[in-house]
């Protein structure tokens, strides 16, 4: 399937740009601008008014001033001064001002005698008004092309205001007339003009209001990029449905020995959402879901549930963990409900070598394994499963579209299930996950108590170890976690071995380390020290935000909390708070904090609500920062913004689901238009789905 013939002047080279030469092609890259459709993408983000003025006396300077002048004497400059050229107006007269000026082309620019309309930025210099290198100094007769509103374009080094505009006028005379993508009743219901309209509309804003992200023209635009972005996943997900999925229904017995042997009973959430995996393990389509849930909502239950539905459905189920401590983690904690259900649960990492990993392979490949709990190791190549149904992946962030669809290749058409601890405001989970179906677990299991949470200034350290102490000696555990310094691994580990000598230095060897330097053997010795209650205190960099469980844990200090971003502040605090015994998660910060800062630890210490936290995140730091755009999968919109159009993410979700649902093949004629929107916008992976061109 190739590139549609009508988008082809828009895919030439920058060079066949008006005003483009190899040098500002070159400097145009930085701006993300390879080709001419690009540049159709880079709207203005400002904008300056150059209404013509009777004269200067009509503005209070500093402003930005249209006027009709007639020019007066040249005043070339004594020593080192500016080149000064007096200019009357209807009302006034006052001097433009140039540094650094050949007279020659001044004199040229500006004839003795002769009208000129000028525009640029006014000011008052020693009592004399005088404007600095006017922007636009043009004869009347070319006076029609300065717009009454001129755009203002974002720029890199080596391209001015001027060689944009004019590149962006070059492009925008290539767009032709598509046809409508856009579902026809959405579209007049919206307002929405056309899509080469839209373009003509945003590039030449006749004011400020028409830079806002609501005008049609622009939204209309943000609309295109979401909808094609939700092709793409809804063609991903199509994709993954039409493999033949297997399906496994569960007797119910497994999980009822389960749920017995458990003090407590699960919350509302975690019954429907378990509900909702059945249902899809149920049905003959491959499952591709999310199980979303904040900090200590009980995922792991959930999970562990559904894959014994697959060992009920006489299958095998599998458990994926982003890390060998995390893997090791959920097989301990699994270890006793598997006992109870009476089904064999094994782990299985990159530490299992020889005899006794061979040994698990050929279980494993009998059937005689009837969960699996590893790390990536799972699904390496001598790695075979006897009847895989479900497989399970924890901590989705490390995971993107792609190695979704690579999983699910493993199993002979095993149903996929992915969790994750980060509650992520639901545009983004939209835009990251919109190939999936989600569950979300918004209910905190009974018997959880809330985290006291407090903010302490660095120079009150003394009183926080001295409630160490009174805590350590009434047999409690504390996590102390070191602050980010710049990035540096080694740096991290630095302030880390600092503190954890101060700290040693007064509580002795009831105080362990753990960084991200160590090798992985110390890490988990270390680690299990602390499980096993042999060590009191964990000074530790950040590797702990991540699925640790240590009930007994009841304190948590963050030092220089004020480092720290608002998910990774709240994952941080999810690790106390897991037992019955409430807990206190203490923030050191050091004054004075910057306003950012301040918010974020006032959102910290005000709510425990994760999704509420993120929510707050995405407005302060943006979706790009969020979920850290590269390795997330997170599209690059140039114009949709994620934050404050949501909502018209949802819309293109469902337009895009219910469009390839009557068009699965887009062969219909909004389909093809839409086969036109994909390449337009570069979603390649979109038209390698599309399975016959």
């Amino acid at each position: 399937m190739s590139r549609p013939e009508i988008l082809f002047p828009l895919f030439a080279d920058l060079e066949t740009l008006q005003g483009v030469g190899p040098k500002t092609a070159q400097a145009m890259a930085a701006l993300g601008v390879a080709r001419p459709k690009d540049l159709l993408y880079l709207l203005p983000q400002a904008g300056v008014d150059r209404s013509r003025k009777q004269s200067v006396r009509d503005v209070v300077p500093p402003a930005v001033v249209t006027v009709e002048v007639t020019v007066g004497g040249h005043f070339p400059p004594r020593a080192k001064g500016p080149y000064r050229v007096m200019v009357r107006d209807a009302g006034m007269e006052f001097q433009l001002v140039y540094f650094h000026a050949r007279d020659d082309a001044l004199q040229r620019l500006l004839p003795t005698g002769q009208k000129r309309l000028i525009s640029g930025k006014l000011e008052v210099f020693d009592g004399i008004a005088q404007m600095p290198h006017p922007d636009h100094v043009l004869r009347l007769e070319e006076a029609y092309t300065l717009p009454a509103f001129e755009p203002v374009y974002p720029l890199t080094a080596g391209v001015t205001q001027k060689q944009l505009a004019k590149a962006a006028a070059s492009a925008l005379a290539r767009a032709p007339k598509l046809p409508e993508w856009i579902d026809p009743a959405q579209k007049a219901r919206e307002g929405w003009p056309d899509w080469q309209a839209a373009l003509l509309a945003a590039h030449g804003p006749k004011s400020v209001a028409d830079l806002a992200a609501t005008h049609p023209a622009r939204a209309r635009l943000a609309y295109d990029e979401m909808f094609a972005h939700q092709v793409t996943l809804a063609l991903a997900r199509a994709k993954m449905r039409r493999g033949k999925g297997r399906a496994s229904q569960g007797t119910g017995a497994l999980q009822a020995r389960v749920l017995a042997s458990l003090p407590y009973a699960p919350t509302g959430a975690q019954t429907r959402a378990l509900a909702e995996i059945a249902a899809d393990l149920a049905s003959a389509q491959r499952m591709n879901r999310l199980l979303q849930g904040d900090v200590g909502a009980g995922k792991t239950l959930v999970a562990f549930l559904a894959l014994l539905i697959a060992v009920e459905a006489g299958g095998q189920g599998a458990l994926m963990a982003p890390t060998e401590i995390l893997a090791r983690q959920h097989a301990e904690g699994l270890m006793p409900l598997a006992a109870a259900a009476g089904v064999r649960l094994e782990v299985l990492t990159g530490r299992d070598k020889g005899g006794e990993r061979a040994e698990k392979l050929a279980a494993l490949a009998k059937g005689q394994i009837q969960i699996l709990v590893g790390t990536h190791a799972v699904f390496q190549k001598d790695v075979h499963f006897h009847d895989l149904r479900l497989a399970v992946v924890d901590e989705q962030h490390r995971f993107g579209v792609a190695q979704r669809m690579e999983l699910g290749a493993k199993g002979e058409a095993a149903d996929v299930l992915v969790m994750t601890a980060t509650p992520i405001p639901r545009s983004l989970a939209l835009a990251s996950y919109g190939d999936m179906d989600v569950s979300v677990l918004d209910e905190k299991p009974a018997g959880r108590k809330p985290i006291k949470t407090a903010l302490i200034a660095t120079n009150r350290l003394d009183e926080v170890t001295a409630h160490l102490a009174r805590a350590i000696a009434e047999g409690k555990q504390a996590y102390w976690v070191c602050p980010l310094v710049e990035e540096s691994e080694l740096v991290d580990l630095a302030s880390a071995e600092v503190r954890f000598a101060a700290l040693r230095a007064q509580f002795g060897g009831k105080v362990g380390l753990v960084h991200g330097q160590m090798p992985p053997a110390e890490k988990d010795a270390a680690m299990a020290r602390f499980v096993a209650g042999e060590t009191a205190v964990l000074v530790a960099t950040t590797v702990i935000e991540v699925g640790v469980n240590v009930p007994n844990a009841t304190i948590m200090v963050i030092e220089r909390a004020e480092t720290f971003g608002l998910a990774q502040l709240h994952q941080l605090r999810g690790r106390v708070g897991r037992g019955a015994e409430s807990s206190t998660c203490l923030l050191l910060y050091q004054a004075p904090l910057s306003e950012s800062a301040a918010r974020r630890l006032k959102v910290i210490r005000e709510t425990e609500d994760g999704f509420k936290i993120s929510e707050e995140d995405l407005s302060m730091r943006g979706a790009g920062d969020l979920i850290g755009t590269a390795q997330s999968g997170l599209p690059r919109f140039r114009v949709a913004d994620l934050e404050t159009q949501s909502a018209l993410m949802a819309v293109a979700q469902s337009d895009a689901r219910a469009l390839l649902a009557l068009d699965p093949d887009l062969t219909s004629a909004r389909g093809q238009a839409t086969r036109t929107l994909l390449w337009l916008l570069d979603q390649d992976r979109a038209i390698r789905l599309i399975s016959v061109g």
